[in-house]
């Protein structure tokens, strides 16, 4: 059976309205991560999968603040029974209640009951903040970054807990301003030590009156809070179902399954999704219509990240084995009502290989499958287009193929995300804002994505190296193309000089990372894939582009009656720079390391310093950029090597953030440093 028609059979046997039926389903449970709403959600999918026939177990792993995996700190379980907010004075008004919008809560909530005046911090993460007001025993109502206000009014001034009115905007789907009555979930993550406090979520409307109250109002505003919660040393659960294949090798389909209730499409969806998925595939292979595989399909839904960590380390020796994987999140989204459009993420530069080429090429086979109820044909009625926006993105990072795609745990992994979300992590996340057309289109391209993955071989391999060469000429063709349209529109040498090095640096970097991509076909057929041709055929398509544009910047320069171009001369490094370029990091610990979660461990002047970095980095892109920097690291490249590396990967340059961060890696213990001397 060949590709098509496997594709074929999956989308005619997987159901968008049952994947729906499970977002509804799962939207019922307050899904935290290590909660007995999660259990519940756990055991509400193995279940069904159990009904399905799959082979399925739940495995268990601590959350506790003793436990790591790797460099990820584990956590306590904590429940929350109930917890209401009333405003007492100046006026009465229920401003929260858990049992109706467990959102309402600050998540991880320390149990408390009895009544406290409000103090009106803008934002309150910066110490001039507290001048002049009196926090101690009273709640702050804030806006700001909830570990940072935690710091400053509840650790280092005594406060007894915080109200949290802000409402984060997701351009350009969510403006300020937007979901005036509709609360976003926060969370506290403690750390062992911390001073724990409880903490409730307004809505931007009630916010609005409650500021309205402190600055108009002579007398104080009072509240009344009751949390009852507990935290305690508990269980981190992961679902996991196989379909077994004839070899030890594993294809990996991931789905978190946390997050509070309702939370819908993030990510109900997706491990509704993942479900329907491993359902069609159990049926159509014990059912004879599809072969069995010869790789092993195995389906995870776990706490997303937490569970992601736990189980690599409980499966470390089995690294080896995963070929592949694709992660579902976000998957089910109505992009009328939330604006998104359905992204494909590629895994980051440095774990370079066929997965993401493979997945864009199947989704361009979904329009001509039959009974797409949101493809249009022509107004021929020859070919067919989708209805649906789609696109291909760079890495970002922020669910398990952050991971999963760290080269030291080698495991390339897509991610299939609807993306942006105008009800993103808020109390408006409801199962009416996904569609099962777009659970249809995300399941079934995962089923079959795994599918193949489990039965490829060398000819399949050689299929795919074939595109992956095809769409790799074209994108060498653009780079080229753009670069000779600037380099002519340059009017003098020095300029046009630059532009060509730039070049050269830009197609050199291309080559070799898809030189890695070919190589890792591979892991699909050892022999009978032409690996050594294929990778030959990409450096002389670069060759050749090179040349070309070069041509073309030729005419430019005889344009400038030049006789030839200067050489470009090396740039002098700067003291930081210099720096960066003696220092080589060496990674000891698999994995990624999310530096937030360490940074208590830090002395109190690095914390701040660290702070005022990101402060000063207003677009948002400090997190990816230091996960790639630390993807990059690979014992032999220097800090400086693995910024230009960055630089080539998404277009910024910043060797003071990377040059810090791996400062404070190796304060913690995850990186050591090795001295390149200057001669």
């Amino acid at each position: 059976m060949n590709a098509r028609e496997a594709f074929e059979q999956i989308w005619q046997t997987f159901s968008g309205e049952a994947a729906w039926q499970t977002v509804s389903d799962l939207s019922r449970f307050h899904r935290i991560q290590a909660s007995p709403g999660y259990r519940q959600a756990a055991h509400l999918i193995h279940r069904s999968l159990v009904d399905a026939k799959l082979e399925t177990e739940i495995l268990s792993y601590p959350a506790d603040e003793q436990a790591q995996f790797w460099a990820w700190p584990s956590f306590q379980e904590w429940d929350c029974a109930e917890a209401t907010l009333h405003l007492v004075s100046p006026e009465f008004e229920r401003l929260a209640d858990f049992r109706g919008c467990p959102i309402s809560v600050i998540q991880r909530s320390a149990p408390y009951e009895g009544e406290a005046e409000v103090v009106l911090l803008e934002d309150g993460e910066e110490e001039a903040d507290y001048d002049g007001l009196e926090v101690t025993g009273r709640v702050v109502l804030s806006r700001g970054d909830l570990r940072r206000v935690w710091e400053l009014a509840v650790e280092q001034r005594g406060a007894a807990g915080i109200l949290f009115d802000g409402m984060r905007p997701v351009k350009p789907v969510r403006p300020e301003g937007d979901l005036d009555d509709v609360r976003q979930y926060t969370s506290f993550w403690w750390s062992p030590g911390d001073t724990t406090c409880f903490g409730f979520v307004l809505t931007p409307r009630q916010g609005r009156m409650l500021r309205r109250l402190l600055k108009e109002k002579d007398e104080p505003v009072r509240v009344r809070a009751r949390v009852a919660s507990r935290l305690y040393d508990g269980a981190i659960e992961v679902v996991q179902a196989e379909l077994p294949g004839q070899t030890e090798e594993t294809v990996l389909v991931v789905a978190h399954l946390c997050h509070p209730q309702p939370s819908a499409n993030d990510n109900a969806s997706g491990a509704a999704a993942a479900l329907e998925a491993a359902r069609t595939l159990q049926a159509l292979i014990a059912g004879g219509e599809l072969p069995p595989p010869k790789r092993t399909i195995r389906f995870l839904w776990l706490p997303e990240m937490t569970g992601m960590f736990a189980y690599l380390v409980g499966h470390e020796e089995h690294l080896e084995r995963f070929v592949a994987g694709i992660n579902l999140d976000m998957v089910g989204e109505d992009q009328t009502q939330t604006g998104s459009s359905w992204l494909i993420e590629c895994p980051p530069d440095a774990a370079a290989s066929f997965a993401p080429e493979l997945l864009i090429c199947l989704r361009e086979e979904m329009p001509a499958l039959k009974g797409m109820s949101d493809v249009a044909p022509s107004h021929t009625g020859l070919g067919a287009y989708p209805l649906y926006r789609k696109a291909e993105v760079p890495f970002s990072g922020g669910s398990d193929h952050y991971v999963l795609s760290d080269p030291t745990v080698g495991v390339p992994t897509p991610m299939l995300i609807q993306w942006p979300d105008r009800f993103y992590h808020t109390s408006a996340d409801t199962p009416d804002r996904t569609d099962p057309n777009s659970l249809a289109r995300a399941g079934a391209l995962a089923a079959i994505y795994a599918y193949w993955l489990a039965t490829a071989g060398a000819a399949e391999a050689a299929w795919l190296g074939y595109e992956m060469v095809a769409r790799f000429k074209a994108r060498l063709l653009e780079s080229a193309q753009a670069a000779a349209t600037k380099a002519l529109a340059l009017e003098d040498g020095d300029s046009i000089a630059q532009a060509l090095a730039d070049l050269d640096r830009r197609l050199a970097y291309m080559l070799e990372r898809q030189k890695v991509a070919l190589r890792t076909l591979k892991r699909l057929a050892a022999i009978g894939c032409p690996v050594d041709e294929l990778q030959a055929e990409v450096e002389r398509t670069l060759q050749h582009e090179l040349a070309w544009a070069k041509s073309a910047v030729d005419l430019q320069i005889a344009a400038l009656g030049l006789d030839a171009l200067p050489e470009v001369q090396p740039r002098d490094l700067s003291a930081e720079e210099q720096e960066a370029a003696e220092l080589i990091p060496v990674r000891e610990i698999k994995g990624p390391v999310s530096l937030g979660q360490h940074l208590h461990r830090l002395d109190a002047e690095s914390r701040e310093q660290w702070r005022q970095l990101l402060k000063a980095r207003k677009d948002g892109g400090a997190w990816t950029l230091t996960a790639l920097a630390l993807y990059w690291a690979d014992g032999a490249r220097s800090v400086l090597d693995i910024a230009d590396l960055a630089e080539l990967e998404v277009g910024k340059r910043d060797v003071e953030l990377v040059l810090a961060y791996f400062r404070l890696l190796e304060k913690l213990g995850f990186v050591r440093s090795l001295v390149r001397s200057s001669g």
